[in-house]
């Protein structure tokens, strides 16, 4: 225990000592005695306790990196314990839920809102050790590569897309539209200008868009894989949801369940489309760079986040400058990095973003974790093991001029 603590309790004995004693009408000598020593010692460590305080700044000063981060290493050390598996055979067996598992569970169901045993999302990763065999029955002696995180390896991320965590509610995200002007006196007495109105708009994040991840285990595989079912149900569930994120952030329709994304979305959120009608070159994307400068959005080519799909790739590697070996492939990445490449971009379209100032080009936001519900009654018969993970989630664009979107490059 640090001395300036021990001090300042010593000091609250006293006070609370001297308060009985001072409320005596009829004091006794010693009594009297007893006051004038509390008295004196009590001023004494008043010196004292200042001492300590001193000398523990520095102890104080060299902790504090350690205890800002304490909690999130706790948090990180309790979901390295959370067992998918328990809540497998919970919901199988009814078998009861304990240690780490229970706790996370437990604390997430304090924020309400789930039918079923809520999972969180950073469970949906392998861990080292987790294996795989060949005919998706699990073998430990099959050792696979660590599956990544549900998110931050998608084409969406890679496009600066931000995802966000919401416990309940709605998230707004203010963005100014209209401020301050810059005006000159026309002549010594005249105004600078006229005020101009500080103007704001939002676009928000709402629980509006709920959708479900389906997987059977069968009662073979729940009896046969044992404690390797936790990495199964993690890869299955990471896959299919991570896969649907991205697809919705980048060709989400707004209808049917779906949250809005970015290329149906255009006119909604402002951004803007060109159509290029020529085969994709490092000129077209050039012009494009040049708009985000001249909408002040960047200051370099190598600030612009770029996302095109596989055959638009091979249509710049083969392209190559007249009377060169260098490649429209070539030109292209010594400016602004390597492209994410992927089919959930549609064909012949590519999507260009850019942070500004901190501010993503568009949120994901995620309400809450995975709430995992069995189905009792579909597969009954065969004694098969029927889950649905619900996510909801939605996603927004706040700033349309932060994204620009490419057609029509045709080969």
């Amino acid at each position: 225990m640090l001395d300036s603590v021990k001090i300042s309790r010593r000091q609250s004995e006293i006070r609370q000592t001297l308060s009985e004693l001072v409320g005596k009408t009829d004091a006794t000598e010693d009594e009297t005695r007893s006051m004038e020593s509390l008295d004196k010692e009590y001023r004494a460590n008043e010196v004292k306790y200042r001492a300590a305080l001193i000398a523990e700044d520095e102890q104080r000063s060299e902790a504090k990196g350690e205890l800002e981060t304490r909690s999130d290493r706790e948090w990180s050390e309790m979901m390295g314990g959370f067992e998918l598996r328990q809540v497998a055979m919970a919901l199988d067996e009814g078998r009861k839920l304990d240690g780490a598992t229970a706790e996370i569970i437990e604390e997430m169901r304090s924020a309400g809102g789930y039918q079923g045993i809520p999972v969180p999302m950073e469970a949906l990763e392998t861990r080292a050790g987790e294996t795989v065999s060949g005919d998706q029955v699990l073998n430990p002696k099959a050792v696979r590569p660590l599956i990544d995180r549900i998110f931050p390896n998608s084409v969406a991320s890679q496009l600066g897309i931000q995802r966000v965590s919401i416990a309940q509610g709605e998230v707004a995200f203010p963005v100014a539209t209209a401020g301050a002007v810059f005006g000159w006196q026309t002549n010594e007495l005249a105004d600078v200008g006229a005020a101009n109105p500080f103007e704001t708009s939002e676009r928000s994040l709402n629980p509006d868009h709920t959708g479900g991840a389906q997987m059977v285990i069968s009662r073979k595989a729940l009896k046969q894989s044992g404690a390797g079912l936790e990495a199964a149900i993690r890869r299955d569930l990471n896959a299919v949801i991570a896969t649907e994120l991205d697809r919705v952030v980048i060709n989400g329709s707004g209808a049917a369940g779906e949250p809005l994304g970015i290329i149906p979305g255009a006119g909604t959120y402002g951004i803007t489309s060109t159509a290029i009608g020529a085969a994709a070159s490092w000129a077209a994307f050039r012009a494009e760079i040049v708009a985000f400068m001249e909408a002040n959005a960047i200051t370099s080519p190598s600030q612009v986040n770029l996302a095109f799909d596989p055959a638009i790739w091979a249509d710049l590697d083969e392209a190559l400058i007249s009377g060169t070996a260098v490649s429209e492939w070539n030109r292209l990445t010594n400016h602004v990095g390597t492209p994410a490449i992927s089919n959930t971009i549609p064909a012949e379209s590519a999507i260009m973003t850019a942070n500004v100032k901190g501010v993503a080009p568009g949120y994901l936001g995620v309400y809450g974790g995975v709430d995992l519900i069995r189905d009792p009654y579909t597969k009954a018969g065969s004694g098969s093991l029927v889950l649905t993970g619900l996510v909801t989630a939605d996603y927004t664009a706040p700033r349309g001029l932060q994204t620009r979107i490419l057609t029509g490059l045709t080969a």
